[in-house]
């Protein structure tokens, strides 16, 4: 079997040549032989991304298994270790519980973190811990690799100023005439924060007790994989009520798919839906498309009038250069939290995603479980609240394609 580098070369090397095709070809007619090639190449470089994923699978199974990502985190030379006092009184917090900790310990853990509810084990973290969440939650993918992003030390109400200046202009004044006065636009978006949950995270003893394990980059993780998910998806399509205001919530339809199109899009639809934006936003050189994998499996297969593909694979030049995937010449974003194809969905977005700002609260709050529910399972539970708010501050700035109802 071949390695998942061996793999990844192969599919990098294939999708460099579908491009070069597709540039060479230039708006000359394609043949059924020139689309029965790219149509080959492309059928492979999707079932190789589906070995390599399968093989990502895989390994992450067994890095879990042996805990191999918390000693990632712990050999990892970005990654800081347990070696000031106290990040290790952190984590001796977490490993052994509040009535493990001397009267001069837990001074020190009020001097550096401040208990919030101590007899039920609820401590607001760290700060640098929480940097830590906030910077590997920015990591994560989908809205938080294109948003703008502001960080706040505390969660309290926040309006944030907007401006839309895409329809001004000024004016030609003749010669001894007072310029007119046309003062801006300006307006506010509520960038209130809400209160997201890890939910429940228990960890086996014999884990807490392993002095080997980074202990706080194992909780971190849990927290940032479950809070990431959660806050990515309010981020996309949440309501407002409760949550952040997802940006295909407030987003203008830029394109309503005709009548049958419930699971389709054409590629004049995509052309409609990019045209829909204003040029201002577009030669910023910040605009891309947005959808879930599964529409971009149907995306990819798309022809234009000539016949030529519209959608461009990525491929790697470099270790820290690369071409990424395009469609009809701007980038593309996976946000697999994104509505798929149906009836009345919005499942792609474009725009200048830093239109959409998100807010993070520096404040995190951790509790700590030990009692007989986990205990008799030889266990320890952890709960992380996070808080962070989302909404798109230029209506313009980003439009969507929803699908047709019927």
């Amino acid at each position: 079997m071949k390695s998942i580098q061996a793999l990844r070369e192969e599919r990098q090397q294939l999708a460099k040549e579908a491009r070069n095709q597709m540039s060479q070809k230039g708006d000359r007619l394609w043949t059924k032989d020139d689309q029965a090639i790219f149509d080959a190449r492309s059928d492979k470089i999707e079932a190789l991304e589906t070995e390599i994923s399968n093989i990502e699978k895989v390994m992450a199974l067994d890095i879990e298994e042996h805990n191999r990502d918390v000693e990632h985190f712990r050999t990892n030379p970005g990654a800081r270790a347990e070696n000031n006092k106290s990040r290790v009184l952190f984590a001796k917090l977490l490993r052994e519980g509040p009535q493990a900790m001397s009267s001069e310990e837990m001074k020190e853990i009020r001097n550096t973190m401040s208990v919030g509810t101590p007899g039920q084990g609820g401590y607001t973290v760290q700060t640098d811990v929480a940097k830590e969440l906030i910077d590997s939650l920015k990591a994560y993918g989908g809205m938080r690799n294109v948003a703008s992003s502001i960080t706040t030390s505390q969660g309290n109400p926040l309006s944030y100023p907007t401006s839309d200046g895409t329809s001004e202009e000024g004016e030609w004044v003749p010669e001894n005439t007072q310029a007119s006065s046309a003062d801006p636009t300006v307006g506010a978006a509520s960038l209130a924060a809400f209160k997201a949950s890890s939910k429940i995270i228990t960890i086996p003893m014999e884990l807490l007790q392993d002095s080997s394990i980074d202990i706080i980059a194992m909780v971190v993780k849990r927290i940032n994989d479950r809070i990431g998910r959660t806050m990515n998806k309010g981020f996309t399509s949440g309501t407002g009520v409760g949550q952040p205001t997802g940006y295909t919530t407030v987003a203008p339809i830029g394109k309503i798919g005709a009548t049958g199109q419930t699971v389709l899009v054409t590629w004049e639809d995509l052309v409609d839906l990019q045209e829909s934006i204003d040029a201002a936003y577009q030669d910023a050189g910040n605009c891309r498309f947005m959808m879930h994998q599964q529409t971009r499996k149907m995306v990819r297969k798309l022809k234009d009038s000539a016949g030529r593909p519209i959608w461009a694979d990525s491929y790697e030049a470099g270790i820290k250069t690369g071409t990424p995937a395009q469609l009809l010449g701007d980038d593309v974003a996976i946000n697999n939290d994104m509505a798929q194809p149906g009836a009345n969905a919005k499942s792609i977005g474009y725009g200048d995603f830093s239109k959409y700002m998100i807010r993070d609260v520096l404040e995190l709050l951790l509790f700590r479980f030990e009692d007989s529910v986990y205990t008799s399972k030889g266990q320890v539970g952890f709960l992380a609240w996070a808080r962070a708010g989302g909404n798109l501050l230029d209506l313009n700035g980003i439009k969507v394609y929803q699908h047709s109802l019927t």
